[in-house]
């Protein structure tokens, strides 16, 4: 139960890494604040919105890979059902590079079929009635 309870929230909180590295700008986007666009200040305070996304995006990763190694502890203790699928996979015996033929058999000959007969192609018949010029 508490398994699949973390999977579930390793889950969610992919998707808000996700969803705060693709809200953060780029260093590209501070050029357009020289020119009069003052909209960075308005929705997540008058620092704008670096410090607030910069800091939900390290508490998420924190948490993702605490998250991580905690999954990695109750997969590696619950035994013998966390074990590789090769690991338990049984071997087979190894097969024979020749197998022999019996020695009482005769080779039976090869009688190969007769080609099929080819259909006769009659010739185009040439027009008749005069020289046409």
């Amino acid at each position: 139960m508490l398994l699949k309870l973390l999977t579930a929230f390793q889950f969610i909180l992919a998707i808000v890494l996700l969803v705060t590295i693709l809200l953060q700008h780029g260093k590209g986007a501070d050029a357009g604040a020289g020119f009069g666009s003052g909209a960075s200040g308005t929705v997540f305070g008058a620092r704008g919105a670096a410090n607030f996304l910069s800091r939900t995006t390290a508490i998420a990763a924190l948490l993702f890979f605490a998250n991580c190694v905690a999954l990695t502890y109750l997969t590696q203790s619950t035994g013998p059902s966390a074990q590789s699928l090769v690991l338990g996979a049984k071997s087979h015996p190894p097969v024979p590079a020749r197998v022999p033929l019996p020695t009482n058999s005769k080779p039976t000959p090869v009688n190969p079929k007769p080609p099929l007969p080819v259909p006769h192609r009659a010739k185009p018949a040439l027009p008749t009635g005069g020289s046409g010029r």
